[in-house]
């Protein structure tokens, strides 16, 4: 069935199934956080609003991933606040443009993400990839922002009607968080069963999916994928209805768990946003590092991926 709803302006009915969404209840120890709440950091993130906002690509782009050619130098954003992921490469137009109707208020500039050539450029894998675009927060703060002070990220994203999206079923968008917490593994060599501490990186975030037609379903639809719950495995979250403006933030509380919002339109986030709290593969964070963007296609050099616009990612602390 088909759903519809009250739309502000720049959104766009997509045409939709009724999906039921539900995370399984977490026991958190702190309450879960609206991100965007507290000090905003202007030392890191970006507004978009310099007309000279340049980006060096710095080609070619990096290809570890596929075939452990790390290219320097990386390519980076003049403002030096943006730079290329190493292991996957950069999206390849990363570019400032006039920010789509309906955004936040008084806002001229925001940043266009494409790829074309997601894996090696000029050697179709056909099969799913994706490019990184990094957000510079650990190096420009000297060092990654402790659970104890509640960070988050917030950032808006401009959904393109569904009918320029790339024509495939899977994920299309990635806004994802860098985590660090602390482990105990054996230590290598050693002659007795010793253990040591060492800090470990993983990567939760959301992801912007379309599911294409099927025998069961005449229609294309879009909906939010979280990454991860307590075993490592990716689950669906909340329908996408309209396209437009849309919100999206995680947030870190004091006991190292995520926090998952998102809502339609370029409003601040609010407590009804809010998605779920998770301890993702069983980690409890100890540190938030930064935040990045995955641009995906299908790598067939031919079809462009969707053409996303963001706006005004931004983090922040409580304490």
């Amino acid at each position: 069935m088909c759903t519809s709803r009250t739309l502000s302006p720049g959104t766009r009915v997509l045409l939709a199934v009724t999906l039921s969404w539900v995370l399984t209840p977490i026991t958190a120890d702190a309450e879960p956080l609206v991100p965007g709440r507290g000090q905003k950091l202007d030392q890191v993130g970006d507004d978009f609003e310099n007309e000279g906002w340049e980006y060096l690509s710095n080609l070619p782009k990096s290809t570890r991933d596929i075939d452990q050619q790390d290219r320097f130098p990386v390519g980076e954003a003049g403002n030096g606040r943006w730079y290329e992921g190493s292991l996957r490469g950069q999206p390849d137009v990363v570019k400032r443009v006039p920010t789509p109707a309906g955004g936040l208020p008084g806002s001229r500039g925001s940043l266009l993400l494409q790829s074309l050539w997601t894996g090696i450029p000029g050697q179709p894998q056909n099969v799913l990839g994706q490019d990184d675009l990094i957000a510079d927060v650990n190096y420009r703060l000297q060092g990654s922002i402790p659970v104890e002070m509640s960070p988050s990220v917030v950032v808006r994203v401009f959904l393109p009607p569904i009918a320029t999206w790339e024509n495939r079923t899977g994920p299309h968008f990635g806004f994802r968080a860098a985590l660090e917490t602390r482990s105990v593994k054996p230590s290598a060599g050693a002659q007795f069963s010793q253990s040591r501490p060492e800090t470990e990186t993983y990567w939760p975030g959301m992801f912007i999916e379309l599911q294409g037609k099927t025998s069961e379903n005449e229609n294309y639809y879009a909906y939010l994928r979280i990454r991860a719950n307590e075993n490592g495995y990716d689950f669906r979250s909340k329908p996408i209805t309209v396209t437009g403006w849309w919100t999206l933030g995680m947030s870190v509380t004091s006991d190292g768990m995520v926090h998952y919002y998102a809502s339609p339109d370029a409003d601040d986030l609010t407590p009804a946003d809010y998605l779920g709290s998770l301890y993702p593969y069983g980690y409890r964070a100890t540190a938030f590092k930064t935040f990045f963007f995955n641009i995906c296609n299908g790598d067939n050099g031919s079809s462009w991926s969707t053409a996303w616009i963001i706006d005004d990612p931004s983090v922040y602390v409580v304490r």
